[in-house]
Parts: C-alpha cells; sequence; structure tokens
C-alpha cells in the first residue's frame, strides 16, 4: 500500500470516557486533538500519538469483554524514561511506555495475540506487503507488530463488539485502489469503500483472526477523497 502517513493509528472503545480521557491525557501523556461525532450515539475522541492518532471511541452501548480482538498490548516511545513502564486503563488495557528505541520501538508498536503464527507470517509478508524485521516483528510504516501464539484465540465478530483495542488505521492515497489489490491478492473485506461526507473515505479488511483493519483516505492528509482508482 502507497502510505499517506507513515504511521498506522489506533481505535479503542469505552463507555468510561471521563476515567479513560484522565488515564490516557495525565498518565500516559497523549495530547487531546479534536472530538468528532461518528453517529450510533458515539464520540472519537482523538489524541495525538508520535505521528498516529489514538482514536477513543466513546458509546452510550453496553460493551463488554466477550468479544476480544487479537490486539493485546500498546507500546508506546517516551523520551526521558531509563526503562520500560507498565500501565493499564480503566478498561483493563495494557499499555508500556518505553525508551525511544526499546525493541527497536522509535514511534509505536503493538502486540498481537494470535491463532497462528504462520498464517499471520503469510498475511504480513504476501497480503499487505509490509516490511519483515524478524520472523515475530513487521513492520509497516514506522509502526512495528510483535506477534505472540496465544494458547488460546477467538475470532473477533465485530469493530464495536466490545471494549479494549478494537481496530487499527492505515492512511492511503487511494482507498478503492488499495481496498481492491487487497482483495486480489487474497484478502478479507469487512467492509466495501463508502464516504464520510467531505472528511474521508473509508473501507475495512481483516486479519487471518478477524480483527479489523480500516483503510483510510483522509482529506486533510490526500486533499481528495474521489473514488478514483
Amino acid at each position: 500500500m502507497k502510505l499517506a502517513k507513515n504511521a498506522i493509528d489506533v481505535g479503542i472503545y469505552t463507555n468510561q470516557r471521563e476515567e479513560q480521557l484522565s488515564f490516557w491525557q495525565e498518565q500516559v501523556g497523549l495530547p487531546f486533538e479534536e472530538l468528532l461525532k461518528v453517529g450510533g450515539g458515539s464520540h472519537q475522541l482523538r489524541h495525538g500519538l508520535n505521528g498516529s492518532i489514538f482514536k477513543m471511541n466513546h458509546t452510550r452501548e453496553t460493551l463488554s469483554h466477550d468479544d476480544p480482538t487479537g490486539y493485546s498490548e500498546l507500546i508506546i516511545a517516551k523520551e526521558g524514561l531509563a526503562e520500560p513502564v507498565k500501565l493499564v486503563d480503566h478498561d483493563g488495557n495494557p499499555v508500556q511506555l518505553v525508551p525511544p528505541g526499546w525493541q527497536g520501538v522509535d514511534q509505536i508498536g503493538l502486540v498481537l495475540k494470535v491463532s497462528s503464527i504462520a498464517s499471520f507470517q503469510h498475511f504480513y509478508r504476501e497480503v499487505l506487503q509490509i516490511e519483515e524485521v524478524t520472523d515475530l516483528c513487521f513492520r509497516w510504516g514506522s509502526t512495528l507488530f510483535f506477534l505472540e501464539e496465544a494458547e488460546s484465540t477467538q475470532r473477533c465478530s465485530s469493530i464495536r463488539g466490545g471494549l479494549g483495542y478494537r481496530y487499527i488505521t492505515v492512511q492511503v492515497w487511494q482507498v478503492d485502489k488499495e481496498h481492491q489489490a487487497f482483495i486480489d491478492r487474497g484478502g478479507q473485506e469487512a467492509q466495501a469503500p463508502v464516504t464520510l461526507g467531505s472528511t474521508a473515505r473509508i473501507s475495512f479488511i481483516t486479519d487471518p483472526d478477524g480483527n479489523w483493519i480500516e483503510i483510510s483516505q483522509r482529506a486533510s492528509l490526500t486533499g481528495s477523497i474521489d473514488a478514483a482508482t
């Protein structure tokens, strides 16, 4: 994929707006950027994340831990640290603040608990076609993905189906072109491209365990959200 931004965004869903805002702003240190109304009774509170965006989606719909994703931990490089600091937010989401360069993380990293290392290696190598750092680590833009095989996993069924880290977002120049290329390489479509007002054109795909990946053509980055392929 031709990236419009060299960093991957991270989205969570929560019912605890104020508690989570306090944690992520004060304990983690993320700067608030803007609030977006995203429909369905949800607000997206966007925060800066070392060049990525941390999307805190607050919803009135009652969420639970019954539909987990494989996105299990967020790693954030932070200046001034001598050693890693492990934290847990109010929904139980692990986050680790690390000195820049720790295990290669200069920006952010995501740990994925996966059902099959081999399946994800194939997915990252052949379907997403992103950089392989090691057998268990892949780089997409400046963001690292660390694979850990889980003792047991269940397929994620919905982007909004539960608490916690729910999806990631990659920013591209032409959603329709990249979405179709992904499918042509054997990828799984979750949602065909749609236009969101004058803000963005987006689609969704899924990885081998059903974890959601948003492909976004955002007007503020690309200057256009037309559907040209």
